[in-house]
C-alpha cells in the first residue's frame, strides 16, 4: 500500500526541477498521485476500509492544494504536470 523508496526515488529524478531537487511542488505531486493511486487500487479489494479512505480523502486534498499553489505561481508548469501526470483538471 505505501510506497517503496527505489519508487520514491524514481519519482523524484522523473519529476525533479534541479539537481537537488526533492520538495518542489512537481516532486511532491507527483509522490502524493503515486500514493493516492496505490490507495485506490487497495479498495479494489477492501471495499470496507474506511479509516484508509479518510486518509485517501487527505492526500487528495493536499494534492488539490499544490496544483492550486502551482497554478498561481506557473501555469505552464502547472500544465505540463497536469499532462505528464495524466491528471483529469
Amino acid at each position: 500500500m505505501s510506497i517503496t523508496e527505489a519508487r520514491k526515488h524514481e519519482l523524484i529524478e522523473e519529476y525533479k526541477t534541479h539537481d537537488n531537487d526533492t520538495g518542489s511542488p512537481e516532486v511532491q505531486i507527483a509522490i502524493l498521485t503515486e500514493r493516492i493511486n496505490n490507495l485506490t487500487e487497495h479498495f479494489k479489494i477492501h471495499d470496507k476500509d474506511h479509516h484508509s479512505r479518510r486518509g485517501l480523502l487527505i492526500l487528495v486534498s493536499k494534492r488539490k492544494a499544490l496544483l492550486t499553489y502551482l497554478s498561481k505561481k506557473n501555469i505552464e508548469r502547472y500544465r505540463a504536470l497536469i499532462q505528464k501526470l495524466g491528471l483529469r483538471r
